[in-house]
Parts: C-alpha cells; structure tokens; sequence
C-alpha cells in the first residue's frame, strides 16, 4: 500500500513523533496508519496514539440545559470568524433548543424538526443561514440528556462543549460545581473510557502485546524471566487506567485524589449521593478535513433556486 506525505503528517499529528521516523514507519507496514502507530509505539518511539484527525473545520460545540434536559450540539462552519457572528452563534443555540424540545432520534429526524420558534424545518433554517452569513453551514451532531442532572460546560468560546450527566438525591443546584469540575477534567484530558469496567478485552490484550514488544527491545528486561515481565505489565496496565480512565484519573485540581473519589467526597460533604452516568465530549471539527471548496457556487444556487 502506498503511502503519501499527507499520511506521513497525519501520523506524526497523531503520535508526536519526527516526520522521518513517520515515513520509516509508513514504509515498514505497507502505508498501514494502525500499523504503522503499532510499529512506532513498539520501538518505544510514541507513549500513544491521539485521536485520528485533526481540528480543520471552524464553528461552535455548545452546550446547555435547556428546561431540564441536557444538550451538547457542534455545528460547523467555514472560518474562526463566522464560529464567533453572533447570528451564527444564535442558530446554533436555537439548534440545540431543538433538539431538548422535540428529542430528535438522530440528525435527520432532527433535520426534520421545526426549528425553535418558526415554522421551517431546521434544515430550512440552516439554508437560511447559508444565504445569510454567506458560508457554508452544517448542523453536525447532537447529544442528550432527559434523566438525571446534567451539568454543561463550554470551553474557550465553543472549541469544547461537554456535557455531563449525574444521577444524584441532592437539589440539581447542588451538583453543578461537581459536574463543571468533572467536565473540565474530560474537556482538558480527553479520556478514552469514563470507568474502567469499559475497557474491552481486546484493548487490554493489545496493550499487553505492546508493553510484551517494548520489554523485548529493551536490553535490561529481555533478560527477565517471562513471568517477571507478565507481573511488570500487570502494574502497567494499571498505569493504564489510570492514563485512560476517566474515573481512575488523577482529579486535576487535586491530584491526592481520584476524579471517583472527588465526586465521592464532595457529595459526602454536602450530604448526598452523587454517581457519574455518563458524559458527552464534543470538539468543534473533530476528525474532519477542511476541504477548499467553492461555496459562492453552491450559495448562488441556493438563490436561484429561491428564486
């Protein structure tokens, strides 16, 4: 499989290794990206991979309670400069009011929604926009919360939304600085997994095969025993959760303690329960590729169309 510079990028975005070591790892696995991560984190080059797919598109993740129910939504945009158009910013809220109002089941039934406070569809309504702000704009993907408590989290005007879901016998107002502090943990951090018991077999077998492959390389443990080593991965694995794991985190305003044990003690300290449900993390063009595209061809259409 061929390889091209493009690739040799996007691996180095995803490991932080040097372009050079990136090509000989493209170049040993036949252009295989997973493989060639595999192939760099064996030779020790890279601790671990990042998410695939850099932040190329521009826009809004935002997130808010909206009369009870939690929403987390990212729209997409073309430049910085719409993400922050206060019109832009005003449709995306009205999106997300959408969605608490009507629980769409997936983005095309929300398409379909009648936008907040008018009669046309939301996808109307974002052609709308088009014309208006003059780029192209997509509603991307949306999340939410009826149950519980959720508590939302918007970082850097937008670049993040998180959405965190609690379940809790306290007052909803109680909460929120646990949930805030929780979301940015997971806005900073990004964990893989919220709680260990999420870890798949197959992830855990793939990291044992790695830390296996990286003693063997390293002249002070391949002369180990073969159970000395499974024990010395054991105690890595550990380090895993710990690195990957939203709950077994270190809390980053305290690191005495873990983020299971901060929500534990601080719900014990306002004299309740308090249990992480779940969360939503979005990143405002997470894994898309800007593509220079001509869209004064698509919104004149759009007008003629209209007219």
């Amino acid at each position: 499989m061929a390889f091209t510079a493009a690739d040799v990028k996007n691996l180095r975005e995803m490991t932080g290794v040097g372009m050079m070591d990136c090509k000989k790892a493209l170049a040993a696995t036949d252009g295989d990206m997973d493989k060639a991560v595999e192939w760099l984190r064996e030779k020790g080059m890279a601790a671990s991979a990042k998410k695939a797919g850099r932040i190329a598109a521009e826009g809004m993740a935002y997130a808010a309670v909206i009369d009870g129910v939690g929403v987390v939504v990212e729209v997409n945009a073309e430049t910085d400069f719409v993400g922050k158009n206060e019109k832009f910013v005003d449709f995306v809220k009205g999106v997300a009011a959408t969605v608490a109002k009507e629980a769409p089941a997936d983005l095309d039934a929300l398409m379909a929604c009648k936008y907040n406070g008018t009669d046309l569809t939301v996808t109307e309504q974002q052609q709308e926009m088009v014309l208006v702000i003059g780029e192209n704009i997509k509603v991307r993907r949306f999340a939410r919360f009826s149950e519980n408590v959720s508590v939302p989290y918007v970082h850097a005007g937008g670049k993040i939304g998180v959405l965190v879901n609690l379940e809790t016998d306290l007052p909803a107002e109680k909460v929120q600085e646990i949930g805030k502090d929780v979301a940015m943990q997971i806005a900073a951090l990004n964990p893989r997994f919220w709680d260990k018991s999420q870890v798949g077999q197959d992830v855990l077998d793939e990291e044992k095969k790695i830390m296996m492959v990286q003693m063997e390389n390293d002249p002070k443990m391949a002369s180990k025993p073969e159970a000395v080593r499974e024990k010395i991965v054991m105690g890595k694995l550990n380090k895993f959760y710990s690195e990957n794991c939203l709950l077994q985190q270190e809390f980053v305003k305290d690191n005495s303690m873990t983020v299971e044990k901060y929500i534990e003690s601080s719900a014990k300290a306002l004299g309740g329960k308090v249990t992480f449900k779940d969360a939503v993390r979005f990143e405002k063009g997470e894994g898309i590729e800007k593509k220079q595209e001509n869209f004064a061809a698509e919104i004149a259409s759009m007008v003629k169309g209209n007219g």
